[in-house]
C-alpha cells in the first residue's frame, strides 16, 4: 500500500501512524509539509514552498480562503512532482485545516482521501462568544467565523472519509458529512505516561525538589491564554495559596498565543492576568517554568497533587488525557470537551470555568484530602487506558486507513460511500 500524509507541520497527529505504516512490509509512506520535521523511520518527508502571499487589499473575508488556496496550490504542485516520479498513493491522509488537501483529488482522481477533522468553527455553541470577557461581535463581526470554514468544507466534500478525535469535535462537523465520519482519538502512550511514586521535579534556581505527596498544583498548556482558562486559574490561585500555606503552583506554557485574540501590543496574557492578582500572591510559591522537555513535563504530572485543566468549548488537549494517565486528580472545566471524558466525582472533578471560587475550592479539597481523592486517581488512569495508543487507538487508525484505501466502509466491509459513524474510543 502507498500512503501520502499531508500536514503543514508534519508529523502532527500522524507522528505514530506514519512510521507504523512504514514499518509494514510492502508499504511506501511519503509525507508532504511546509515546515521542517524530525526524521521518522521509513517515511520520506518532502517540503514544498508556498509561492506568493495574500493579495494586498483583498477583501478581509477572503483573506483566509486565499491563504488556504495558496497552500493547496503549492501542495498540489508537489503532488504532481510525485506523480511524475511514478508515485500514486492508494490513500491520502491529510489535515484540511490549512488548505493543503484542497486540490489533491484533482492530481489523483482515483485516490481515496481520509481527512483529519480537528475543529469546525461556528458562530454559536462552541468557542466563539463563550467567554463574556471576550465577547463575539454580532452581525458582520461574525462573518469571518463562517468564512473560515470555506476551505475546510470544500475539503470535506472531496473526502471519502473523515476522522475526528472526540465525539464532541465530531459533533461540530455539519450533518451532511456525518455518514462518512469516524471517531478515533490520536492516542495516549499509557505505558510511558503512568503514575510513578519515585518521580521528582527539581527547581535548581530555588534549590527545591518536589515529590509525590507534596502539595503541588499543576497547570499546563502550550501557551498561557484565555482559551485554556489561564485567567480563571490565576484568579483562583490567591485563595488556593492562602488556604494551603504549603502549596506550590507550577505553570507550564509559553507566552505566545495559540488560539483566540492577541493581547494588547507589548503585553502577554501571562503578565496581564498575573499583574491582576500578584499583590495577593506569595510569588515564591508560584513557578512559571515556560515550555519544558517532555520528560520534565511527565515528572511534573507524576508529582502533581491537583492538576487544573480548563478550556473553552474547543479542541481537547492531549495534556488532559496524559494527566489522567499519570494518575492526576484532574480539576476540569464543565465544558463539553472535558465532560465527554471526566465524570464529576468518579474520575475527576468538574468546575465552572468562570468561577475562581469553585476552582479554588476543588483544588483545596484535593490538597487537604489526598486519601479521599485516591479513587479518582485510579479511575482517571483507567479512563486514560481507554485511549491507549498502542492497544486501541493506533490499531483503529491503521485499520481505518486500510479500509479507506480498499474502498470499504470501516468495520463493515461494504464499499464507500454510505459509511456509518464508527464507535468512539471507550472512555
Amino acid at each position: 500500500m502507498r500512503v501520502l500524509f499531508v500536514h503543514q507541520n508534519f508529523p502532527g497527529q500522524y507522528r505514530h501512524v506514519a512510521p507504523a505504516l512504514a514499518a509494514r512490509p510492502g508499504h511506501a509512506v511519503v509525507a508532504l509539509g511546509i515546515n521542517p520535521a524530525p526524521p521518522l523511520p521509513g517515511v520520506r518527508h518532502l517540503r514544498y514552498p508556498v509561492a506568493g502571499r495574500s493579495t494586498p487589499g483583498i477583501h478581509r473575508l477572503a483573506q483566509d480562503f486565499e491563504t488556504k488556496v495558496l497552500r493547496g496550490e503549492a501542495a498540489a504542485r508537489a503532488a504532481f512532482g510525485l506523480k511524475a516520479e511514478g508515485f500514486t498513493p492508494d490513500v491520502i491522509c491529510g489535515h484540511p485545516g490549512w488548505g493543503e488537501t484542497l486540490f489533491l483529488k484533482d492530481v489523483w482522481p482515483e485516490t481515496r482521501l481520509l481527512s483529519f477533522v480537528e475543529f469546525s468553527y461556528s458562530a454559536r455553541g462552541a468557542d466563539v462568544g463563550f467567554d463574556p470577557e471576550f465577547p463575539a461581535r454580532e452581525g458582520e463581526g461574525l462573518f469571518p467565523v463562517r468564512a473560515r470554514n470555506a476551505g475546510q468544507f470544500l475539503a470535506f466534500e472531496a473526502s471519502d472519509r473523515l476522522v475526528s478525535p472526540t465525539r464532541w469535535q465530531a459533533s461540530r462537523v455539519p450533518a451532511p458529512f456525518h455518514d462518512r465520519l469516524s471517531v478515533i482519538h490520536d492516542g495516549i502512550d499509557t505505558d510511558l505516561v503512568r503514575p510513578d511514586p519515585r518521580a521528582r521535579i527539581t527547581f535548581d534556581r530555588d534549590g527545591l525538589t518536589l515529590a509525590p505527596g507534596d502539595e503541588v498544583v499543576t497547570f499546563v498548556n502550550r501557551n498561557l491564554e484565555p482559551y485554556r482558562g489561564y485567567h480563571s486559574f490565576m484568579r483562583a490561585l490567591p485563595e488556593i495559596l492562602r488556604r494551603r500555606p504549603r502549596a506550590r503552583a507550577v505553570l507550564v506554557g509559553g507566552t505566545d498565543v495559540s488560539y483566540g485574540a492577541r493581547p494588547p501590543a507589548g503585553r502577554t496574557w501571562r503578565d496581564i492576568f498575573l499583574d491582576e492578582v500578584k499583590a495577593d500572591l506569595d510569588l515564591s510559591r508560584v513557578h512559571f517554568v515556560g515550555r519544558v522537555p517532555y520528560a520534565t513535563y511527565l515528572n511534573l504530572l507524576q508529582v502533581s497533587a491537583a492538576h487544573v485543566y480548563l478550556t473553552y468549548p474547543f479542541v481537547l488537549s492531549w495534556s488532559m488525557l496524559e494527566a489522567m494517565a499519570a494518575g492526576c486528580v484532574v480539576i476540569g472545566s464543565a465544558t463539553a470537551p472535558v465532560e465527554e471524558v471526566i465524570r464529576d466525582g468518579e474520575n475527576g472533578v468538574l468546575v465552572d470555568f468562570f468561577s475562581p471560587g469553585a476552582i479554588a475550592g476543588a483544588v483545596v479539597r484535593a490538597l487537604a484530602e489526598p486519601e479521599a481523592h485516591r479513587p479518582l486517581r485510579a479511575a482517571a488512569r483507567r479512563t486514560a487506558e481507554g485511549y491507549d495508543l498502542k492497544r486501541i487507538c493506533l490499531p483503529q487508525h491503521l485499520r481505518l486507513i486500510e479500509d479507506v484505501a480498499a474502498g470499504r466502509v470501516p468495520g463493515v466491509g461494504a464499499p464507500l460511500p454510505g459509511a456509518r459513524v464508527a464507535d468512539p474510543v471507550p472512555a
